[in-house]
């Protein structure tokens, strides 16, 4: 049972105002409408039987209808996992947690560069303080300001690690978009997960090689980062890239499910 853990769905109402707003940030076309027909489609091609899908709130007042679209999708098939999420400055995140964990939702996304926040903010801290060890979070590390500029980095992302050693974390695009090097240096061998996405198209073979070499294989994650890239293409990109360098692609795509069993396990 294969699950790709990194992924994104819009409604359809506002799919291609989503795409046009990844391609003008990222520079990349993306290969997917971001709708979720055209994900579930694209993972039965690609073998893929779960997709975890994300969502990140970009101010207080998205918080509510991210996280009702996040219920949405999971009443919509039964392959999906999606993640809620919270911003720093939304006002009564006690009680949306309540909520989240009344509906089922096992987890939390957050992209510090879309909200706003740096993720060493003690605003934030204090948000995980009230989030304690009961979701997986899913966090969005890296782009291309200096990490010390960036809202997110792996040195932050390390620092959380160790301030928060309790909940499950996922570092997205092998612990930090742009920042693998540093990713090398802060996070590799800590007790966090890394995901695939949007990382095997840019970082350079011997970089790879040392993270690889120095974090635990079962500690990673397969994610496609639909609609940016396909699911099939990056399993091939897998293939390619890691499985030279002792890592298996199968094991990866487990690893998901392992973490993510699905509703019909429970």
């Amino acid at each position: 049972m294969f699950t790709d853990t990194h992924t994104h769905v819009f409604h359809p109402k506002i799919a291609e105002k989503a795409i046009n707003q990844l391609h003008a940030h990222y520079g990349i076309h993306p290969q997917g409408t971001g709708v979720l027909d055209d994900l579930l489609f694209r993972a039965d091609r690609a073998g893929i039987a779960r997709v975890v899908v994300h969502t990140a709130a970009t101010d207080p007042s998205q918080v509510v209808p991210a996280n009702n679209w996040a219920m949405d999708m999971e009443r919509q098939s039964p392959r999906v996992t999606a993640f809620g999420t919270l911003h720093p400055d939304y006002a009564e995140p006690e009680k949306e947690l309540a909520r989240l964990r009344h509906a089922g939702i096992k987890g939390l996304k957050f992209h510090p560069d879309f909200q706003g926040f740096f993720l060493d903010d003690p605003k934030f801290y204090a948000l995980m303080e009230m989030i304690g060890d009961e979701f997986t979070l899913m966090i969005h590390v890296g782009d291309t300001l200096p990490p010390e500029k960036n809202p997110s980095c792996p040195l932050k992302m390390a620092k959380l690690r160790r301030a928060f050693p309790g909940p499950r974390l996922i570092a997205a695009h092998l612990g930090g978009y742009s920042h693998w090097r540093h990713a090398v240096e802060h996070l590799a061998g800590l007790d966090v997960f890394l995901d695939t996405s949007s990382s095997l198209s840019f970082i350079d073979d011997d970089t790879l090689r040392v993270l690889l070499a120095k974090h635990p294989a079962e500690q990673l994650l397969f994610g496609s980062d639909y609609p940016l890239f396909d699911p099939a293409d990056e399993i091939a990109l897998v293939e390619r890239r890691m499985a030279p360098l002792g890592v298996n692609v199968e094991t990866l795509l487990r690893a998901g499910t392992l973490l993510f069993p699905g509703r019909e396990a429970k």
